[in-house]
């Protein structure tokens, strides 16, 4: 069968920033989340970076065989992307992004991860999450799950939003990379912790259920980031995995929100 994604996406500054320094896009055969830091500025500058490299991989058919190595290739190009403009501007050199991206080929499907964006997955009416996030405090409950105990609860909450895997220009920055086969009625959802943190996946799996349209499904869940507090940038990319015929090109424009379209 001949599958194709509908998608949609959506940013917004949240309720306590001053700046965005989410990017996301969407297109025919690649979405994609980038979740900016370093500073003001520092943080718009890398996450654009990143998807304005990556891009590329939208306009062009990927072989199933080399899709995961494909995107490996282009993560790292952008890496060193930053490494260039770290180098040009000393100003940004604590710059750095989380990725959550997904390259598309039929009905196969590459992810590559790193930082605490986040992947979920809507099949057959339950929601997954498909990520695990690189924060301090989930390496140290895997260490600790690892030995056989339980780590500390004020350690783990001290730790949750510190980041020990980003994309920052420097070398060894390589993200998880999975191959996955996505099945018709899927429905895939990328979004920067400006949405996962005040949303919970409850009730992200009963918006991503109740809202049979992308666009009014991303809306309503940046709403509810809003409506929660929005403390951070919030962005979400959402994909859902149809026939290919029922799929209208001349509303398949590709998508670009957050800092990511203003460069």
């Amino acid at each position: 069968m001949n599958v194709a994604i509908r998608y949609a996406a959506d940013s917004d500054i949240g309720c306590s920033r001053e700046n965005n320094e989410d990017s996301g896009y969407a297109g025919a055969r690649l979405i994609a989340v980038a979740d900016g830091m370093g500073g003001y500025a520092g943080g718009e500058v890398a996450s654009s970076t990143v998807i304005g490299s990556l891009r590329s991989l939208d306009g062009a058919d990927h072989h199933v065989d080399d899709l995961v190595e494909r995107l490996g290739r282009a993560v790292a190009e952008a890496n060193e992307k930053l490494r260039i403009v770290r180098e040009e501007r000393p100003d940004l050199s604590r710059m750095g992004t989380t990725l959550t991206a997904m390259l598309w080929s039929g009905q196969s499907v590459a992810l590559a991860h790193i930082g605490d964006s986040r992947g979920y997955l809507l099949r057959d009416g339950e929601l997954f999450q498909m990520t695990q996030d690189h924060t301090m405090d989930e390496l140290l409950k895997a260490e600790a799950e690892q030995a056989g105990g339980t780590a500390d609860p004020a350690e783990t909450s001290r730790l949750s939003h510190v980041l020990y895997r980003v994309l920052d220009g420097r070398d060894d920055r390589e993200p998880v990379l999975k191959l996955r086969e996505a099945r018709l009625g899927d429905r895939y959802m990328l979004c920067s912790d400006g949405l996962s943190g005040p949303v919970d996946a409850q009730r992200i799996y009963e918006v991503l259920t109740a809202e049979a349209d992308p666009t009014r499904a991303v809306r309503r869940l940046v709403e509810i980031a809003r409506e929660n507090g929005g403390p951070d940038n919030i962005t979400a990319v959402i994909a859902d995995v149809v026939e290919a015929e029922h799929v209208n090109e001349d509303g398949a424009a590709p998508i670009t929100v957050g800092a990511a379209a203003q460069f």
